[in-house]
C-alpha cells in the first residue's frame, strides 16, 4: 500500500489545477509546500502555516525558487486571520500533516483544539469540489485523541461533503491514517482516486 503522504498528494492532484489557491496548514519540512507550489504553477498561490520558525526556514530553503509561496508564522487555527479576503470559497485544497516536526522537538505537537479550529476554518474557505487532506498519527502521545477528534469532525460535516478514511493494514503499532474531506459541487462528482 502506498504511504499516506502519497495518497494525500493523489487526492489533491485529482482536484487542483494550475492557477488555483491552496493551503499547507502545517508546513513542517516543506515537502507538501513544494508539491503544492509545483502543482499550481506561477499563476496560483500557496499559503503555508507553521508555529515553528525552524519549519518555516526549512520550507523557505526547499521552496525558495517559487514566487507563488507565502509562508506565515502562525498555527493553523489562525488560517482566516492571515488569508486575503478573496480566499474565501476559492481555496481548492488544504493539507494538514499533524503531529510533530520530523527531526525537530517532539514535545511540540499539534493539539485537538487548535486542529479542530483549523479544520473548521479550512471548510469555510474551501471551494466547491475542493479537498482537505488530514494525516493523523494515533501512535504518538496525544495523537490518538487528535485522530479521534478529526474523525468525529469529519463524520459531523453536512451531506455535501464526502469523507474517505484510509487506515493502513495491521502493524505492530498504530500507523498514520489519512482522512480526506471533499466538498461536493453540482457539476463535480468525487475525484478521490483512493480506496480503502
Amino acid at each position: 500500500m502506498p504511504r499516506v503522504t502519497e495518497l494525500a498528494h493523489d487526492a489533491v492532484r485529482g482536484v487542483v489545477q494550475p492557477g488555483d489557491w491552496v493551503i499547507d496548514a502545517t508546513v513542517g519540512n516543506g515537502h507538501d509546500m513544494l508539491f503544492l507550489a509545483g502543482l499550481i504553477g506561477p499563476a496560483g498561490r500557496v499559503f503555508g502555516f507553521d508555529i515553528q520558525a525552524t519549519a518555516l526556514d526549512a520550507t523557505r530553503a526547499r521552496c525558495g525558487s517559487y514566487s507563488n509561496v507565502t509562508l506565515i508564522h502562525a498555527g493553523h487555527q489562525h488560517l482566516v486571520d492571515h488569508l486575503p479576503a478573496e480566499a474565501s470559497g476559492r481555496v481548492r485544497a488544504v493539507m494538514f500533516n499533524l503531529g510533530y516536526l520530523p527531526g525537530g522537538d517532539k514535545t511540540v505537537i499539534t493539539h485537538s483544539a487548535s486542529t479542530l479550529t483549523g479544520l473548521t476554518q479550512a471548510v469555510d474557505v474551501l471551494a466547491p469540489g475542493g479537498v482537505i487532506t488530514v494525516i493523523v498519527y494515533p501512535g504518538h502521545a496525544g495523537g490518538d485523541v487528535e485522530a479521534a477528534t478529526v474523525l468525529r469532525f469529519a463524520a459531523n460535516l453536512p451531506r455535501d461533503f464526502s469523507i474517505t478514511n484510509v487506515v493502513p493494514g495491521k502493524t505492530t503499532s498504530p500507523a498514520p491514517e489519512l482522512v480526506v474531506i471533499q466538498k461536493q459541487s453540482a457539476q463535480l462528482k468525487s475525484c478521490l482516486p483512493i480506496s480503502h
